[in-house]
């Protein structure tokens, strides 16, 4: 899947089957449902775990928690839109698929 067809599947009812949990996360924060991405990136570890967790922190407006995830991503804390933070993130997610 690329970048393209995962935004497109943002209108569908339910995630593209397959996809690991923290692109799922991504696909529920792209529609609303902020705390269900985020327990889904919760109880994943790893730093694209916490790239993801500091994303939706920066989505929360909580850029001190974001910082926190920033750092234990090993990544900087992203001033970038946020619209094109999470393109950033699931694009290079979707390529490790």
């Amino acid at each position: 899947m690329d970048l393209d067809a995962f935004e497109r599947s943002f209108g569908e009812a339910t995630p593209p089957g397959g996809l690991p949990p923290l692109l799922v996360a991504l696909w529920l924060e792209a529609r609303g449902e902020w705390h269900r991405a985020h327990e889904l990136a919760q109880a994943e570890d790893g730093a694209d775990a916490a790239w993801v967790h500091a994303y939706l922190h920066r989505v929360e407006g909580d850029e001190a928690n974001a910082g926190y995830w920033y750092a234990r991503s090993g990544r900087s804390h992203s001033t970038a839109p946020l619209i094109e933070e999470r393109r950033q993130i699931a694009r290079e997610l979707l390529g490790r698929d």
